[in-house]
């Protein structure tokens, strides 16, 4: 685990961040707040690519947790069978939606603590859709993520709770919206756990490398 770096560093890394990605992007393909939530629910233990390809044919038929109710568990399950565990996401998806017909009017509720009453969604789940879709800052912290944190020093911690934490407190206020992805995209395909790409990073200089051989 590297040392929190100052604050001075922490703005040339997001301030290249920003420019090289004014906008970065999720990549679970979605059409609306509760597509995304299905989505992400889906997506524990799979890779986005996989859950888009499982999704796409899925998302043209249902969009809303009525349809889905109207889907049913079996046909859903067809969809998704490429998708680790799909059968308890499955069963996740459809109490889910039971949920939010019966209490929230169909409507995906905006607040961390209402999202995670829902069963399946944790406390990752609910800040990616926080995040995506009503441009909160929240701070989802997948592997990649804790992998980037501790080894660059941008925000160490021994969990994940502690590494969101981290990126709350010590990330400039005015990168905090698209920290998440900046991170995860960085994690994801540069700073990977094998092998980092040091060669293309734009961080390079300022990275420590902590526990990169």
């Amino acid at each position: 685990m590297a040392p929190q770096l100052p604050y001075r560093v922490m703005r040339d890394i997001f301030e290249r961040f920003r420019a090289h990605e004014p906008e970065p992007k999720g990549e679970l393909e979605h059409t609306n707040a509760f597509t995304l939530l299905v989505a992400v629910l889906l997506s524990a233990q799979a890779t986005d690519k996989g859950v888009n390809r499982a999704t796409r044919a899925l998302f043209e038929q249902v969009s809303t947790p009525q349809e889905m109710l109207e889907l049913g568990e079996e046909r859903l399950i067809e969809h998704i069978r490429t998708i680790g565990l799909y059968r308890n996401k499955a069963k996740n998806v459809m109490k889910l939606c039971c949920i939010l017909v019966e209490e929230y009017g169909g409507e995906v509720p905006n607040s961390r603590a209402a999202l995670q009453g829902l069963p399946g969604v944790g406390r990752k789940t609910a800040n990616v859709v926080l995040n995506m879709w009503w441009g909160m800052p929240a701070q989802a912290v997948d592997t990649h993520i804790f992998r980037l944190a501790n080894r660059t020093g941008i925000a160490p911690g021994k969990d994940v709770v502690a590494v969101e934490r981290a990126i709350e407190d010590n990330v400039p206020a005015d990168f905090a919206r698209h920290a998440h992805h900046w991170m995860i995209l960085h994690g994801r395909y540069i700073c990977v756990a094998r092998k980092p790409k040091c060669a293309v990073c734009l961080i390079e200089d300022l990275c420590p490398k902590e526990g990169v051989e």
